[in-house]
């Protein structure tokens, strides 16, 4: 539970970052490569095991890695486009929805329980995640022609989840999570290193200090959300299907309930009927299992 609660925290850590972004005007893309080098110099500080870098290139899960950080890259970049498209709305729901995917994965592929009270739990959630996440009072509005890009959101945060979930029941051993974690990061930030590398030749790069700031602010959480989202995984308390729905509604409650806080952003009646599916919804999740 400890660790479910810490990559909570450390998930809403990243929303209040962002939204520091915003107000400093930080370059996100920037900031973003420096919070993987960032996350990558965590995992392997934390790494109890000594390692070189070929013994590293030949654990199982070496280029399932690798193929992960070039996700974590390919989705952030279909955000910032979704959100410019179609609004930030959109991107929450469209990335906090995903939950069905590792959801069903866990249901199918590890046979995993679906009693009454998780399963009127998940949709409480999903409807939660829905409500609290819409900051206008229409519903979401997509444009035809820009409808692909929060349905490739969806698909590629639920395959991200999925795929740690995954990895870490198959193939990564317990003392490995940092390394693993480090390894994912190296990645995303070598792919992002060589996008600025390709702008600055075209002229569009500009160093300012506060992104390197920015970066080291969002890579400590960013490493932590998905360190403890392991360690949850594996403690079982809950199976994964749970994990993965409570983690996500208490990050989408909790990151607005500090929108609120810290930043006086007002909540439409919808979001507070979104909050309160979101506790309920938790609560049958956590019944269930008792």
């Amino acid at each position: 539970m400890i660790a479910l609660a810490l990559s909570i925290l450390s998930s809403t850590l990243i929303f209040v970052a962002f939204k520091l972004f915003s107000r400093f005007k930080i370059n996100t893309l920037h900031a973003i490569v420096v919070n993987y080098m960032v996350a990558c110099c965590c995992g392997l500080f934390f790494q109890e095991n000594a390692l070189h870098f070929g013994d590293i290139s030949r654990l199982s899960w070496f280029s399932f890695a690798l193929a992960l950080g070039a996700l974590f890259i390919i989705v952030f970049n279909l955000m910032a486009l979704t959100t410019q498209r179609s609004g930030l709305s959109v991107v929450s729901v469209a990335t906090k929805m995903s939950v069905v995917i590792p959801v069903v994965f866990g249901l199918l592929y590890y046979k995993e329980s679906l009693g009454i009270l998780k399963f009127f739990g998940i949709i409480l959630a999903l409807a939660a995640v829905y409500l609290a996440s819409i900051k206008t009072k229409d519903s979401l509005k997509i444009k035809a022609s820009n409808f692909i890009f929060p349905i490739l959101v969806f698909l590629g945060s639920g395959i991200i989840d999925t795929s740690i979930k995954y990895l870490e029941g198959e193939y990564v051993a317990k003392n490995d999570i940092p390394i693993f974690s480090a390894t994912i990061f190296a990645s995303a930030a070598i792919i992002g290193l060589i996008i600025i590398a390709v702008k600055a030749i075209q002229g569009n790069f500009q160093f300012q200090f506060k992104n390197i700031l920015g970066g080291i602010g969002l890579g400590i959480p960013n490493y932590f959300s998905i360190y403890f989202l392991v360690q949850a995984l594996r403690s079982g308390i809950f199976d994964s299907s749970g994990i993965f729905t409570i983690n996500n509604v208490a990050i989408v409650m909790f990151s607005t309930l500090t929108g609120i806080l810290l930043f006086r952003e007002k909540l439409l009646t919808k979001n507070w009927i979104g909050i309160c599916l979101a506790i309920l919804g938790i609560l049958l999740i956590a019944f269930e299992k008792m």
